[in-house]
C-alpha cells in the first residue's frame, strides 16, 4: 500500500496565495482480532504492517516469541488483521485489552496496564557507546527518513549497534514506530540486548516503556524525555539521552553507558 499521497492545497508565500500539490502521509485503521476475538484497533501507516502486528502484540503481553504465531491474515482493503497464537490467554484479555489506540500524542495513550508491568524488562546491558557515536546514529537516522522528509508527518525510529544502524522503520505514530522495529527483530531472530534504539520524537513514559520491553539498554532521541520516563529509565536500568542535535546531548539516567560520562557523575 502507498503511505503517502497527493494533494492539492493553497501555500502562502511572502504575500501571496498559489495552488501547489503537497504530500502528505496516509493514515490508516488496522484492526486486530486475536484469536477470534477484537483485541485492538491501531491508526497507524500503512507499511510494514505484518511486523508492526507482531511488535504491537509482544509488547501488549499476547507473544513471547514469533513461533507462537500459528497464522496471520492482513486484508489491507478491509482495514483487519487476523491472528491465532498458540499459547492460552486469559479469559478475559481482550476485554480488558480493546480500544482504540491513536496516531496522536495526546490522553489516549495515558493509560496503564498490568501487561506493562508483566512484559516491561529491567535492562541487563553492559552496551557502551562513545559521544560520537551517539551523534553519528542520530545523524543517520535522520538520513534514512525519507517519507519524513517529503511530508514532515512521520516519526522515525531505529535499532543500531555502536557503529550503526541495523534497521529503521517510520510511522505516523511513534509507538507504532517501535512496534515495527520490534516485530521486525523478533521475526527475524535478532538479539536486541546489546543494541540501541535511536528515536525522533519525546521520550515519554510509554516509549520508556516500550523500549524495555523490546530489551534494549540504550534510548536516544531528538527530543526531550518526559519526568515519568526518567523515573522509569532509572527505575529499568535504561541510559536516556535526549536532544541529540548538532554535538550536543543530554544524558538523564545512567550516563555510565556513555563512554567518558562515568567520569564526570
Amino acid at each position: 500500500m502507498e503511505i503517502i499521497t497527493k494533494n492539492k492545497i493553497t501555500r502562502f508565500v511572502d504575500g501571496e496565495f498559489n495552488e501547489v500539490e503537497d504530500t502528505i502521509a496516509e493514515e490508516f485503521p488496522l484492526t486486530i482480532y486475536l484469536n477470534d476475538v477484537e483485541f485492538a484497533t491501531l491508526v497507524c501507516s500503512p507499511d510494514d504492517l505484518e511486523e508492526l502486528v507482531i511488535g504491537f502484540l509482544a509488547s501488549e503481553g499476547a507473544l513471547r516469541s514469533f513461533k507462537e504465531i500459528e497464522s496471520m491474515n492482513i486484508d489491507e482493503r478491509g482495514g483487519f488483521c487476523h491472528v491465532k497464537v498458540s499459547r492460552e490467554l486469559p479469559e478475559n484479555f481482550g476485554d480488558f485489552s480493546k480500544r482504540v489506540l491513536g496516531s496522536c500524542c495526546g490522553k489516549s495513550r495515558q493509560f496503564y496496564f498490568q501487561a506493562d508491568v508483566e512484559t516491561s524488562k529491567f535492562s541487563l546491558s553492559d552496551t557502551k557507546v562513545t559521544p560520537a557515536q551517539c551523534i553519528s546514529l542520530m545523524k543517520e537516522m535522520q538520513n534514512a527518513s525519507t517519507i519524513f522528509k517529503d511530508t514532515g508527518g512521520i516519526h522515525n525510529a531505529s535499532i543500531a549497534s555502536p557503529d550503526g544502524t541495523i534497521i529503521h522503520k517510520g510511522d505516523i505514530g511513534r509507538h507504532n514506530a517501535l512496534d515495527k522495529l520490534y516485530g521486525h527483530c523478533l521475526q527475524n531472530n535478532i538479539s536486541v540486548k546489546d543494541k540501541i534504539i535511536v528515536f525522533s520524537g519525546r521520550i515519554s513514559s510509554e516509549v520508556l516503556t516500550k523500549a524495555s520491553k523490546i530489551g534494549v539498554g540504550i534510548v536516544l532521541s531528538k527530543s526531550a524525555p518526559t519526568d515519568l520516563a526518567i523515573k522509569l529509565a532509572h527505575d529499568l536500568n535504561i541510559t536516556a539521552v535526549g536532544f541529540i542535535r548538532g554535538s550536543s546531548f543530554n544524558i538523564y539516567s545512567h550516563p555510565w553507558r556513555i563512554t567518558g560520562a562515568e567520569e564526570s557523575e
